[in-house]
């Protein structure tokens, strides 16, 4: 009988963590609208990165297949959030492409010809050449490694902020939704004793939670920076204190 009472809490707690990793999911790749609405006004990507979201297209692409029932019984759920995941970070590199400079444009457009090859080439093989176990295990290094590289995709811009001292170009809830993603799926991997959902997403929220401490710390700085002459950042005081030289 508390056996009995133990797996029914554990499946509770899988289910509640299951849905939590999808309402953060979704939020997470809806917080990008906040970002892609100033680049709509001001018809420039700035100084934004458009690999983030070429990285979790191809995340929320293999992660999706991983779900499938004929490749990963029992993680639909995985499915569901990404399938939608990757129709919408989908509209965001297509904006993104329309406003980048053309040195960037022709950056993310090679960068997203090698994801959409990868990504064929990885559900080609799991179908045609793997079966059953092996499939799992193909696709769920697939996809682990390249959540690992989504969810550290923001490293570049995490050393912008060091550099600047300025949040400006890391959105907070962008941060945030990171974290609590990256936390609700690593535990809805660990109950579920999966390896794959678990290991990746447990590196999403150690990132998230550096992120956090980043914004945090130069949270008092954003918008504080400026252009000098050639095109470097510079601080509003250093500026003041140029001028008064």
């Amino acid at each position: 009988m508390v056996f009995v009472c133990i797996v029914f809490v554990s499946n509770g707690w899988f289910l509640v963590f299951a849905k939590s990793g999808d309402l953060t999911g979704l939020f997470l790749f809806l917080v990008p609208i906040i970002t892609f609405k100033r680049i709509l006004l001001n018809k420039s990507t700035e100084q934004f990165s458009g690999i983030p979201y070429v990285m979790t297209l191809l995340n929320c692409l293999l992660s999706a297949w991983y779900g499938l029932p004929f490749v990963s019984p029992n993680n639909i759920l995985v499915s569901v959030v990404n399938g939608t995941g990757a129709v919408i970070e989908s509209i965001y590199v297509l904006m993104f492409l329309i406003f980048a400079p053309k040195k960037e444009k022709t950056k993310i457009s090679g960068i997203l010809v090698i994801v959409l090859t990868l990504f064929a080439t990885i559900a080609f093989v799991s179908v045609f050449a793997l079966h059953h176990k092996k499939r799992k295990v193909f696709c769920g290094f697939a996809a682990s490694i390249f959540s690992v590289i989504m969810y550290g995709s923001p490293l570049s811009v995490m050393r912008m902020v060091i550099r600047t001292k300025s949040v400006e170009y890391m959105p907070f809830f962008l941060s945030l939704c990171s974290f609590l993603c990256g936390t609700s799926w690593f535990i809805y991997g660990l109950l579920g004793n999966d390896p794959f959902v678990a290991s990746s997403n447990g590196f999403g929220s150690g990132l998230g939670i550096l992120q956090l401490i980043l914004y945090a710390t130069y949270c008092g700085n954003k918008g504080q920076t400026k252009k000098t002459a050639d095109g470097s950042s510079l601080e509003v005081g250093q500026d003041n204190q140029e001028d008064s030289k």
